[in-house]
């Protein structure tokens, strides 16, 4: 009896033991994972680009232009809250009316050419001045500004313009410093700031009449400038000057313009806005700054 009784035992032992290590063999792990087990090295989603702009102090970002092709200027319409600007080498002559999130609110078409429209200011009296200096290659002979009142853009007069110093075009590599992007309009006159592409070193400062005609400008002196100007703003009461760049900006303060003109600047870094473009004051504290990629900020001043 115990013979028999030892077989069914020893017998159950073995089928234990069999069935123990076919859910250990690999291949079988869905035997034993439980249904609820982290995949390991599971890829998660990716998280949102923080805005690099965000930590520069005193900058906002208050609007984006999806309608503008590569705005490359800013001016002020006389109604508040509200802008001009236009695109950059190769739009349409087209001026935007945009407000301050940088929704477009109307389009003003001008019957003039664009080669090269760079920059935008805007007079006491309402008229307008585009600068259609931009020179890359600095071998333009044809600058011009275009003065027109955009309540009435079918009247477009020109301001014809050449540099005094300039008899090669183009000049050397390293003398190529008559690409201009930033004009502004003061006191009968129309500023123009070169963009040094030869060296990166001098902002050099023209002055021409704001009435229409051909000019030889006249050079009134040159800025210790290590970058590249893109645009020019003064403040409403003239004691503060704005020369933007390439993601940084330099400002001038003093009693009035020629002083700041021969003041140091202090430069201040917009690394991460973008390529900034265009720039325009609304209060004596508060900059305006679009960027070619669309993009419109505030600046505030301390």
């Amino acid at each position: 009896m115990r013979a028999f009784l030892v077989v069914p035992a020893l017998a159950a032992v073995l089928l234990s033991s069999c069935s123990e290590a076919q859910t250990n063999q690999p291949g079988n792990s869905a035997l034993t994972a439980p249904t609820d087990q982290t995949v390991p090295n599971q890829k998660k989603g990716k998280k949102g680009k923080k805005d690099k702009a965000s930590d520069i102090a005193n900058l906002t970002k208050v609007g984006k232009m999806r309608e503008v092709p590569e705005s490359s200027g800013l001016a002020l319409t006389g109604e508040n809250g509200t802008f001009y600007t236009h695109g950059d080498d190769g739009n349409p002559p087209i001026l935007y009316k945009i407000n301050t999130q940088g929704e477009v609110l109307s389009r003003i078409e001008i019957p003039a050419k664009s080669h090269d429209w760079e920059s935008i200011s805007r007079d006491q009296v309402g008229n307008v001045y585009i600068g259609d200096v931009g020179n890359n290659n600095n071998n333009r002979k044809n600058l011009v500004l275009l003065r027109l009142n955009p309540l009435n853009p079918q009247i477009v007069q020109e301001i014809h313009l050449k540099y005094p110093d300039q008899s090669e075009f183009p000049p050397g590599k390293k003398d190529r410093n008559f690409d201009c992007e930033a004009t502004l309009w003061h006191d009968g006159q129309v500023y123009l700031f070169t963009k040094d592409r030869g060296r990166s070193a001098t902002s050099k400062v023209y002055t021409v009449p704001d009435q229409p005609g051909n000019y030889t400008a006249k050079l009134l002196t040159k800025l210790a400038i290590p970058g590249q100007v893109t645009d020019a703003a003064l403040s409403p009461d003239g004691r503060r000057l704005v020369l933007l760049g390439r993601e940084e900006m330099f400002v001038f303060e003093g009693e009035n313009l020629a002083a700041m003109l021969k003041a140091q600047p202090r430069q201040i870094s917009l690394k991460g806005a973008g390529q900034t473009e265009g720039a325009v004051f609304t209060t004596d504290q508060t900059l305006y700054i679009s960027t070619e990629q669309g993009s419109l900020y505030e600046y505030q001043f301390e």
